[in-house]
């Protein structure tokens, strides 16, 4: 899924995050987005 991004690509994207968010909301969104990832496989996993 995800094999043409680079290391580099994920270093920028996050200090992007980084200054968007700031060093204290990305733990938190990191988790929001586990989070959805995990209940979305679960309800099409469901469907399935």
């Amino acid at each position: 899924m995800l094999n043409g991004i680079g290391s580099t690509e994920v270093v920028v994207v996050g200090l992007i995050l980084l200054v968007m968010f700031g060093g204290k909301k990305l733990p938190e969104l990191a988790k929001g987005i586990g989070d959805s990832i995990r209940e979305f496989r679960r309800a099409a996993k469901d469907t399935a």
